[in-house]
């Protein structure tokens, strides 16, 4: 995990949606990732969309669990990166509670196993932003 400010390699395609920091908002941004993959023309049942559903399942999960405050949602973003790869971020208002990687836990666990970075960085005023970064396997699945 890095901590640091990270530069956002030139971006294709970007897609934001606030969501309510509710079960359903998580599960909503989980659906709407698969879409919006789909939509870029990622196969719906590949790997790769397949990982990124995943990795959005557990950063909204833990925006809506460990990242909530009364009546503030949380904002994700997916940018479809130049080369191939996909960034996902998920920001929510509570800076002061940054994910962790727990023995025994699979919560952060997940990211982990699919991206091939993760990161947090402050979301000023007083949030912050959790990104992953999910680069397919060409070889075993084009993705344009």
């Amino acid at each position: 995990m890095k901590s640091e400010s990270v530069q956002i390699p030139m971006a294709a395609q970007q897609f934001t949606q606030l969501l309510s920091a509710t079960r359903r908002g998580a599960r909503l941004g989980r659906l709407l990732t698969v879409e919006q993959l789909v939509a870029w023309g990622w196969p719906r049942g590949g790997e790769p969309t397949h990982a990124a559903a995943l990795v959005v399942a557990e950063l909204a999960s833990n925006a809506v669990r460990h990242g909530r405050l009364e009546g503030r949602g949380f904002r994700l973003t997916l940018v479809h990166l130049v080369g191939p790869g996909l960034r996902i971020e998920v920001t929510d208002p509570r800076g002061e509670r940054l994910p962790v990687l727990r023995a025994g836990g699979l919560g952060m666990a997940v990211v982990e196993a699919f991206a091939g970075d993760w990161g947090v960085r402050p979301f000023p005023p007083s949030g912050k932003t959790v990104w992953a970064e999910i680069t397919p396997d060409l070889e075993r699945c084009p993705i344009p």
